[in-house]
């Protein structure tokens, strides 16, 4: 049966649903600002992630065209590994209503499959401690928490 959601390259115009599927979590909720019209610092973020060619913001459409996902996919070259190349996975986000339906799963998929190829030899995620039921799921598909990860926040106030 074929899959009636559609991955395709985030627009200017879907600023406003990626910034809210950011902030529908009790995580999300607390860093980001959604509002309309959209803080002139994701439109700045939105700009320079379109112009990278090394990163891929997505988003999933439903049957009804309205975005129930994205993730955005970044590829960062190193001297390690005899000039590896590693992909990184940030900030997936399902709509609400259609998690646990399968969606995940084809999002990682898709990243997995746009890794091998780029010719990546890792695909790296991280998860907050706070979020056990996507680590959980990110378990089931195979990541392993492999390396402790650290963050050091350098800007307080990330709203606005």
């Amino acid at each position: 049966m074929e899959s009636k959601t559609k991955f395709r390259k985030a627009t200017i115009v879907d600023l406003p649903q990626i910034i809210n599927l950011l902030a529908d979590d009790m995580l999300g909720s607390k860093r980001e600002n959604y509002r309309n019209p959209v803080p002139e610092k994701y439109i700045k973020a939105f700009n320079r992630i379109d112009e990278d060619e090394k990163q891929y913001l997505i988003v999933v459409e439903g049957e009804d065209r309205a975005i129930i996902g994205t993730l955005q996919l970044s590829f960062i070259q190193y001297l390690t590994y005899k000039g590896g190349l590693r992909a990184q996975i940030e900030a997936v986000r399902i709509r609400k209503d259609k998690r646990g339906s399968g969606l995940g799963e084809e999002m990682l998929d898709w990243a997995v499959k746009k890794a091998i190829k780029n010719g990546a030899h890792l695909i790296q995620l991280t998860s907050d401690k706070k979020r056990p039921e996507a680590i959980r799921f990110y378990n089931k598909l195979g990541f392993t928490a492999s390396h402790e990860g650290m963050k050091l926040h350098l800007e307080k106030d990330m709203k606005g």
